[in-house]
């Protein structure tokens, strides 16, 4: 679909699509209400059954779609809508904001839906005309009977784009047997980063992955804190492990950390042994340079009169 210049007033008028719901929809096992974007909408050609929204266009323009809902049940619904800008979690996972998204503006933030009945809601997106280029990755959210769902949009603002990342915070947390570390997207396209994997010791290489997708969408400007496991580390070595990331659009970053690996249980052990080894010689000696049958007293008396004589 072509980017339409759409002034927020008009909203109004699209909201006559929820006053006649569309065309049955098909009662589903579950009975579960869905939502998905309508047919046939977006700024790139797509085929019915999209996963998700993808809009594009250059600052100042307003970009337009629909949401499509689906009542399968035999009681009305009543959804509560909302546009929100989407985030990484700490962990990496995509979410969203709870505050409403200033871009995103819905025929209604509320839509009552009458049984076994579709209902399609009109959204325009309203691109700033100071808006930086690259992914702006947002949602729109639907809430209904205690049960949130959300329909990821993508959209691209027009102009140069920068895939960039760093890797940080390297470090081994031989405790929980994991190497862990942070990525960092500095670009403004979202990334969806390989990971190679590499530990060389002083007794060869302790380590080596090859390059594999990670479970992450690294969304513009976010950081996220990732691990690796490690369950079988070496017993003793000083490694040093090197982090190589890739992503698509030329970005690449390593980064790296070192860790000694001592058994200290086998160390304790060992000192033990050594020091009772240490001891018992010790006795020995001692045992050595008495005479049989002669008292303790006799040997100090000796010894003490060998110094006597020495000073003199």
């Amino acid at each position: 679909m072509r980017p339409i210049r759409l002034a927020l007033p008009a909203m109004a008028l699209l909201l006559c699509a929820l006053a006649v719901p569309t065309a049955e929809a098909a009662p589903t096992a579950s009975g579960d209400w869905t939502a998905a974007p309508a047919s046939g909408g977006g700024t790139r050609p797509s085929s019915d059954g999209r996963p998700y929204f993808y809009l594009e266009g250059p600052p100042g323009t307003v970009l337009q779609d629909t949401l499509s809902l689906s009542n399968p049940s035999d009681a009305p619904l009543t959804v509560k809508l909302r546009g929100a800008a989407a985030y990484n979690a700490t962990n990496g996972d995509f979410a969203v904001r709870r505050t409403p998204d200033p871009w995103i503006a819905l025929a209604a933030p509320e839509v009552r839906i009458p049984p076994r009945t579709r209902a399609d809601v009109p959204f325009a997106v309203t691109v700033p005309s100071g808006a930086q280029p690259g992914d702006h990755p947002a949602a729109l959210m639907a809430d209904a009977g205690g049960r949130d769902v959300g329909v990821r949009l993508q959209l691209r603002v027009s102009g140069p784009t920068l895939s960039a990342l760093t890797v940080e915070s390297v470090r081994v947390d031989k405790a929980h047997g994991l190497i862990r570390y942070a990525l960092v997207n500095r670009g403004n396209t979202a990334l969806t980063p390989r990971l190679a994997l590499r530990a060389d010791g002083v007794f060869g290489r302790a380590l080596d992955r090859p390059a594999r997708a990670l479970p992450v969408e690294l969304l513009p400007g976010q950081r996220v804190e990732l691990s690796e496991p490690w369950p079988q580390p070496p017993a003793l070595d000083r490694v040093s492990v090197h982090l190589d990331v890739t992503a698509d659009g030329g970005a690449h970053a390593a980064a790296g950390a070192s860790a000694t690996f001592v058994p200290w249980g086998a160390v304790a052990g060992a000192a033990l042994v050594v020091l009772g080894g240490a001891a018992t010689a010790l006795r020995l000696v001692r045992r050595r340079r008495r005479r049989p049958g002669e008292p303790v007293e006799v040997l100090a008396a000796e010894r003490e009169l060998a110094q006597t004589g020495a000073l003199q």
